[in-house]
């Protein structure tokens, strides 16, 4: 186990995360599987789908399902939380909100 596993400050497996990716730039937001130093196993969609995505969720509409998304590590510019910050809800509140189910809710199916 490594100091920021044992203090709670690693990024673990089940956290809903950001990943921001170069060459070309592409951002997904999704929960997180695995980091190793492969890559990045993310359960997720791209950035730019969510509005969408939430939107269809919330009026029962068809929707394309998350996607089970692989990372390379040279592709992967920053792993981050997916946290509140300044007044701005995280991506997974706003999901609740606007859902009313939990993240980890709708991803068990």
């Amino acid at each position: 186990m490594t100091n920021s596993e044992a203090d709670g400050r690693g990024i673990k497996s089940g956290a809903t995360v950001i990943i921001v990716m170069h060459s070309p730039r592409e951002k997904c937001w999704g929960v997180l599987n695995e980091i190793s130093a492969a890559g990045v196993f993310l359960r997720g969609i791209d950035l730019n789908a969510f509005d969408d995505w939430v939107r269809a969720i919330m009026h029962d509409e068809p929707f394309m399902g998350l996607s089970d998304l692989f990372f390379p590590m040279w592709r992967v510019e920053r792993v981050s939380r997916d946290e509140s910050a300044g007044g701005v809800s995280s991506l997974a509140e706003q999901f609740e909100q606007r859902t009313g189910r939990s993240v980890q809710e709708f991803f068990r199916g």
